[in-house]
This record gives structure tokens, C-alpha cells and sequence, in this order.
């Protein structure tokens, strides 16, 4: 009887010891993604700061284009449409990076997806984007190939 005893109190401390060891792996597992989320947080953060900041620069653009000469040799197209324009763009670059991190829904996406189309098929920015901004210059790439596959084309169908 007492060979039975000890098998059994053998069993339960491994029973312990692996319950321990399998909630050390789960507190591992849910701390690394909440550290994960952390990162995406403040990637985000940093992102809407720097989005402010442009925002802040163009308007001072358009209220003092004077100024534009710091920036740019070529003055001759500045206007405050075009600043308008500029700031625009950004927006658009930024709600597009937000997409790209999986911060907005799926909904919201959709939402800022067709309010993006409907002003490049009503408004004159698919021209200011077409003819006269110096694309290269200014927006990330992916930014860029996302405009000319996605929202130029459908301004073209209208």
C-alpha cells in the first residue's frame, strides 16, 4: 500500500510542475502580444505627431507663402489650392499608413476608401496629383502606388 502512495504523490507533484510550467508559457505568450500592441501604440503615436506637424507646416504655408522658398526653389505653381491639396494628400497618406498597421477597422477603412475615391472623381486633385505635384518628392512610395492604382483609375471611369 504504501508503493501505491508514493506513485500517486510522484504524480501530483508532476502534475504540479508541469501546471506551473504551462502557465509561465501562456503569462510568456499573452505578455508578448500585449508588448507587440504596446509597439503598434506607439508607432501610432509617434505617426500622429508627425501627421500634426506637417498639417501645421502647410498651413503655414498657405497663410505665408512667402515662406515656401525654404522648401522649394520652384514657386511659380504655389498657391494656397495647392498647399490645400498638399494638406490633403497628407491626410490621405496618413489614414493609408494607419491601414497598412491595422489600426482602422476594416469599416473605417472602407469609409476613408470611398471618401478618398469620391474627391479624386469630383475634385480637382486628380489633376494637382496628375500634372503638377512632384509625386516622388513628397509621398512614400507605396503611398504613391496606392493613388495611382486605386483612386486614380477610378476618377478616370466617372
Amino acid at each position: 500500500m504504501k508503493m501505491s502512495e508514493l506513485g500517486l504523490v510522484e504524480y501530483f507533484s508532476m502534475a504540479e510542475a508541469l501546471g506551473i510550467i504551462a502557465t509561465m508559457f501562456i503569462v510568456l505568450y499573452f505578455s508578448r502580444k500585449q508588448t507587440q500592441a504596446l509597439s503598434v501604440d506607439i508607432e501610432t503615436k509617434v505617426l500622429n505627431d508627425l501627421n500634426e506637424k506637417m498639417q501645421a507646416l502647410t498651413t503655414t504655408a498657405i497663410e505665408r507663402p512667402e515662406l515656401i522658398k525654404i522648401i522649394s526653389n520652384d514657386q511659380t505653381n504655389w498657391s494656397a489650392e495647392l498647399g490645400y491639396t498638399y494638406d490633403i494628400l497628407n491626410t490621405f497618406a496618413f489614414v493609408f499608413q494607419m491601414h497598412q498597421r491595422k489600426v482602422l477597422s476594416d469599416n473605417e477603412w472602407r469609409g476613408w476608401l470611398r471618401w478618398m475615391k469620391s474627391i479624386f472623381e469630383r475634385g480637382k486633385i486628380k489633376e494637382y496629383w496628375e500634372i503638377n505635384l512632384e509625386v516622388e518628392r513628397w509621398f512614400d512610395p507605396a503611398f504613391e502606388e496606392f493613388i495611382n492604382k486605386e483612386l486614380t483609375p477610378a476618377a478616370t471611369k466617372k
